[in-house]
């Protein structure tokens, strides 16, 4: 299901283990009275500091990703990646990623943003066909591309929300486990009564978290954050991983744990290292720990990918999928990072206005008992800009209407569907050619029924 990446508090966690890890290798080499100097923005660690060399890389792939620079003033954006439980559990020599955060950090205006990625979101994935966000990792893995399963899961994010991407980190079990141990646990405030599942198999995992303020030790945050089955999904487990984020960044910036995670800095690196997987270099997670550590919680936005901005749909292999809708996915990711101009530029005009401009090819088919709907339902559209090249019966009859998007055309789809929401239409993906029609409009007699064709 997930390894939570939460990233050992997210920027702030991951940093703060970048200054655990400087403490550990001044002790190292013999210099006990080596510090940092979190004042100004400078670090005074003196020759203790490794610069350039990654924070912890153990097991990372060969070739690292050749990932946008950060200059060191700017906004940084870190990816955090979660791999599949399940593929962990068997083993797997592959797996896919299970949890996807953005978090970004501008020191310019001191404000920072976490924005997740919801697993089944449907994109173009670079060099490959259209496929759910999770198989890049995947992908980069198994074909040995470079940067491996990183390198590709981050141009893919790149495509989708128009960011460069920095630098990435992958948390596995363990490390975040044990982290959290050892800060004491991570205080949460449950808002409802949920199940969770403790690693594990057998009924001494099953758990049930009763609503109100808790400290929850390693395992059970991690559970909390994986669990699934509510009634939001995985939206609510995109919340509930933020929220986690937060508890964590909170205990770690209070003012007795500093000292707790410096008297531990050897044996707490030693036991989180092979976990830990970045090209952040040392010299770079202090600095943003500094930077982070700055950052009031008041300018931290959050976000979440949710139902407000996606189709649910079904993949050609019917696997459920959701749909991006791209504009307003970009007001979320501009919302997130605080941009006080787009980062990348929305579509100009209205709903119909970017329909047209798009230019999508449609066919309209009857699947329905009423005669003569699809030459009506045609002559509609048409009139509304709509580029209908198509008109036939369909091969059968259905009383549901579908949506079938061959090539990907998320303005001509999000219209279509609004239109038709009386009807509350299937959504399909295909990557099969439909002989010149970018999407299928199959209508049944639920659209019969419900339209309000003139």
């Amino acid at each position: 299901m997930i390894v939570l990446i939460l990233s050992l508090g997210a920027l702030f966690g991951l940093i703060a283990f970048g200054l655990v890890h400087n403490i550990a290798l001044a002790k190292m080499k013999g210099d006990p009275g080596s510090s940092l100097e979190l004042t100004g923005g400078e670090q005074a660690s003196g020759s203790s500091m490794m610069e350039g060399s990654p924070v912890v890389n153990l097991n990372a792939p060969a070739l690292e990703p050749n990932l946008t620079p950060w200059d060191g003033v700017g906004r940084v954006t870190v990816l955090m990646l979660g791999l599949d439980y399940r593929d962990w559990e068997a083993q797997n020599d592959y797996s896919r990623s299970d949890t996807m955060i953005l978090l970004t950090l501008d020191p310019l205006s001191s404000t920072a943003g976490i924005l997740t990625i919801p697993r089944d979101m449907w994109v173009g994935i670079p060099g490959f066909k259209h496929g759910k966000i999770n198989t890049a990792y995947y992908l980069g893995e198994a074909n040995k591309l470079p940067g491996g399963g990183p390198g590709l899961a981050i141009k893919t994010v790149e495509q989708f929300l128009g960011v460069p991407i920095n630098y990435y980190a992958q948390i596995d079990f363990g490390a975040f486990v044990r982290f959290i141990d050892e800060l004491g646990g991570v205080k949460i405030d449950v808002p409802e009564a949920i199940k969770i599942d403790l690693l594990g198999s057998g009924s001494a995992t099953k758990k049930t978290l009763q609503p109100g303020v808790q400290v929850l030790p390693g395992e059970w945050a991690l559970a909390y954050a994986r669990a699934r089955y509510t009634a939001g999904g995985d939206f609510d487990r995109g919340r509930r991983q933020q929220q986690v984020i937060m508890g964590i960044r909170d205990r770690i910036l209070s003012l007795d744990m500093l000292p707790v995670l410096v008297t531990r800095s050897n044996a707490l690196y030693n036991e989180l290292a092979s976990g830990i997987h970045t090209n952040l270099s040392l010299e770079e997670a202090v600095k943003l720990a500094v930077l982070a550590s700055q950052v009031p919680k008041e300018n931290i936005h959050q976000g979440v990918i949710s139902e407000k901005q996606v189709l649910f749909g079904t993949s050609p292999d019917n696997l459920s999928i959701l749909i991006p809708i791209v504009d307003k996915i970009h007001l979320l990711r501009d919302e997130v990072f605080g941009s006080s101009g787009a980062l990348g530029p929305l579509t100009p005009g209205s709903s119909q206005e970017r329909m047209i401009a798009e230019g999508a090819r449609i066919s309209v088919q009857n699947a329905s008992h009423s005669a003569g709907l699809a030459e009506r339902t045609a002559e509609y559209l048409r009139s509304l800009g709509v580029n209908v090249v198509e008109v036939k019966e369909a091969g059968e009859l259905s009383t549901r209407t579908s949506l079938i998007d061959h090539t990907g055309k998320p303005f001509a789809l999000n219209y279509l569907v609004e239109l038709m929401s009386a009807a509350g239409p299937n959504v399909y993906a295909s990557d099969e050619s439909a002989g010149g029609v970018d999407i299928e409009m199959i209508l049944g007699d639920d659209w019969a029924a419900s339209n309000s064709l003139p």
